[in-house]
């Protein structure tokens, strides 16, 4: 189906998935305030898994059997647990608006990935100036914390490198389900995935003890709310409709709109700085992500 055919409801989901996650970032951001990232990641998940796993069985649209669900796990653990798991946790260092630029190198190592998949596409000449492009970006961004050392400087530059995890983490997924059966409705599989990456989130967090170390607060509670029901039961479903209709390449475009949304937003409220290291870098991302994505 190209785009022109798509149903008006397919350009709904795709301008909410543009939005509602650029602002999930400054939520992150406010969570962690009082509450421990595994517990951020997991609470996220399992309420969002839980909410509509409830209206796929009020619906009679079930769920799927036991014999999808080792897939349906490793596909919740690539996307959600480190997809997102390692977003929460490096926003503990970087800043949220920032956090959403180096998210959009999430392209480069679809490339990268794809090359060594054996029905993947190969490289191109421009592919590997915008390879070139984009990483230069990250370099500019952490090669004066790591020249400064120091803990703070250590720490950003691990954040840095979580997010790049994070983003492996979700291009292997996506790999994973472009290749794999998951079944006819993508929403039965989507609510599995949400309570498989809850599970593994929140054990994780009771393992190392943060039921100990959380506080809620009505700041942080809003937060919360706003991560499982408009980051992942609203837009997450979204995007899992998007592209079911609307051609990939023109859903990605909202790696292009969420930075600048939560840039935006983590200046106004949070009070980040920007920096003409941060434009540069910037750039140069956004710079190699447009190379690379170009036909």
């Amino acid at each position: 189906m190209t785009s022109a055919t798509a149903p008006s409801l397919a350009w709904v989901a795709f301008l909410t998935v543009c939005i509602v996650w650029g602002t999930t970032y400054l939520a992150i951001t406010i969570a962690l305030e009082s509450i421990p990232p595994l517990l951020v990641a997991g609470l996220r998940w399992m309420a969002a898994g839980v909410v509509l796993s409830a209206f796929m069985l009020a619906t009679g649209r079930g769920l799927p059997g036991p014999h999808q669900w080792a897939p349906l796990a490793l596909l919740g653990f690539l996307m959600n647990v480190v997809g997102n798991g390692f977003v929460v946790f490096a926003q503990q260092y970087v800043a949220s608006g920032l956090t959403a630029v180096l998210i959009a190198t999430t392209p480069f190592w679809t490339a990268l990935i794809e090359r060594f998949l054996p029905d993947g596409e190969r490289f191109s000449r421009r592919s590997l100036i915008g390879l070139a492009l984009g990483f230069s970006g990250i370099v500019v961004l952490v090669w004066p914390e790591m020249a400064r050392g120091g803990s703070n400087g250590r720490m950003f530059v691990i954040g840095v490198i979580a997010i790049q995890l994070a983003c492996i983490g979700w291009v292997a997924g996506t790999s994973f389900t472009k290749r794999h059966e998951l079944g006819n409705d993508p929403f039965r599989s989507t609510a599995m995935q949400m309570i498989f990456s809850g599970i593994m989130l929140l054990t994780a967090a009771t393992a190392q003890g943060d039921w100990a170390r959380v506080s809620f607060t009505p700041r942080t509670l809003a937060a919360m709310s706003h991560l499982a029901i408009a980051g992942s039961l609203v837009a997450y479903s979204a995007y899992i409709y998007a592209i079911q209709y609307l051609p990939l390449q023109l859903v990605s475009i909202y790696a292009y709109i969420n930075p600048m949304i939560a840039v935006a937003l983590g200046t106004w409220l949070l009070d980040e700085p920007i920096s003409a290291r941060i434009v540069i870098a910037a750039v140069l991302v956004f710079a190699g992500t447009w190379v690379v994505g170009r036909k």
